[in-house]
């Protein structure tokens, strides 16, 4: 995932569960947040950034969770480049909805 990435230039939000993956500190391509714990609290500057990346996630994520309660995934039948342009085009009309 993470050479597909690199070669068509782009990059992807993650949750916290993604941390450690991209460990490449000079070209990193995946963004996720910082976790606290105990002994480590987050800064300001780190609760920002992880703001910041929830908002950006954010529509994507309701996106998902409307697509998966009217169980369009389970029933598509057809290949891959149809289906992400369909899905696609379904999350950008959910998130229209949603904000109305």
């Amino acid at each position: 995932m993470l050479a597909h990435l690199r070669a068509a230039g782009l990059g992807a939000l993650a949750d916290l569960g993604f941390l450690g993956l991209d460990n490449d500190i000079l070209d990193p391509v995946i963004a996720t947040g910082y976790i606290a714990t105990r002994t480590h609290k987050l800064t300001r500057g780190q609760k920002e950034a992880n703001r910041v990346l929830a908002v950006g996630r954010a529509p994507v994520e309701h996106g998902f969770a409307h697509l998966k309660n009217w169980r369009i995934p389970t029933k598509l039948r057809t290949d891959t480049a149809r289906a992400t342009r369909l899905l696609r085009a379904l999350l950008v009309l959910t998130n229209l909805e949603i904000k109305r």
